[in-house]
């Protein structure tokens, strides 16, 4: 099971505090993942990515469309990532580490991939893709279809996904634009599995952005079974306080910051919330940060959170449930502090 990360920001941030200082940065979890689900690949040594977006605002070609580093070396091991990530800030950032699950180890097949200013990476799988396959492929226009260069699943999803776009070579895309063509994305390939009676649940934690807005979606095609894991945390800054260790700075109720990451990279447990199974994340140009379900035949008001209210048990939905518990673990904190 693959790692990803993303970090959108007010400011540039030095990718070194997210990829390779952090005690549990990415690259960190490369050799370290402590909630895969996949435990017969125990290490994430495919191949690497990162991609960003230029923090210059002149809105030449160069500054809106993203610069994607990959390698087939292990993340651990790359000098030349290291010295990248001390040197180049960006205010829009994407990573993944590899355990592959479909296709070789080229770099050609790592994560992530861009199509004009659209950036796109992938943790999961799609279940018996060797049969959705043609499918697929078969509703791409010939662009489309040209454009994939690798043989993942992942690439296949990302062009699927672009064909559900009025306009994927536009200059700009609204943030609901891009959220609809996501679900249409999810919505597709379950009907594919469905008609091709494939069983086996499908775990698509996919992450797009065009450099302004970013949504990703925490998935799994079952009502039973958790999607694998993915967490944000928002604030004003990500300060280190001692070597490797970070916290997430909430100065005001503003965001100024919110990073995504399959495993939290702090071991400060205030700052993370867990992206509730199914349910799909906008993180708009503005910053606000948007939490939806996804209420398809997977769907169930199950997952929640138990909360007691006098002397009731009620369980509220996923996601309102885990933030209402965070906000009153905050204020609680902040009553005792006075």
């Amino acid at each position: 099971m693959c790692r990803l990360l993303l970090y959108k920001g007010k400011q540039p941030i030095l990718l070194a505090h997210l990829l390779t200082n952090p005690a549990h940065s990415i690259i960190n979890q490369s050799f370290d993942s402590r909630l895969r689900i996949d435990h017969r690949r125990p290490l994430n040594g495919d191949g690497f990515g990162v991609g960003w977006y230029d923090s210059d605002t002149d809105n030449t070609q160069s500054s809106t469309t993203p610069c994607i580093f990959t390698s087939v070396t292990p993340a651990w091991s790359n000098s030349n990532l290291v010295r990248l990530a001390e040197r180049i800030k960006s205010p829009l950032l994407f990573a993944h580490v590899r355990a592959s699950t479909q296709g070789t180890v080229t770099e050609a097949n790592c994560h992530p991939w861009n199509y004009g200013r659209i950036m796109w990476m992938h943790n999961g799988g799609i279940a018996q893709f060797d049969k959705i396959k043609r499918r697929l492929q078969n509703s791409l226009p010939e662009e489309l279809f040209l454009f994939v260069q690798g043989n993942t699943d992942s690439e296949w999803a990302f062009a699927l996904f672009l064909s559900f776009l009025k306009n994927p070579k536009a200059e700009k895309f609204e943030h609901q634009e891009l959220k609809e063509a996501m679900l249409k994305t999810i919505a597709q390939l379950n009907a594919w599995a469905e008609e091709l009676n494939i069983t086996e649940p499908s775990l698509l934690n996919f992450a797009v952005t065009d450099g302004e807005s970013v949504v990703c979606v925490r998935y799994i095609s079952s009502k039973t079974e958790e999607a694998a894991s993915l967490y944000f945390s928002s604030g004003t800054r990500f300060e280190c306080f001692r070597p490797g260790h970070y916290r997430m700075i909430k100065a005001d109720r503003r965001e100024d910051m919110v990073v995504v990451a399959s495993e939290p990279l702090t071991f400060e447990k205030a700052d993370w919330l867990t992206i509730p199974t199914n349910t799909i994340l906008v993180i708009t140009p503005k910053l606000n940060v948007l939490l939806h379900p996804i209420k398809d035949k997977f769907y169930t008001d199950e997952r929640g959170v138990e909360v007691k209210m006098g002397e009731e048990v009620a369980r509220i939905p996923e996601p309102k449930a885990q933030i209402m518990a965070h906000r009153a673990t905050v204020y609680s904190q902040a009553y005792c502090a006075t």
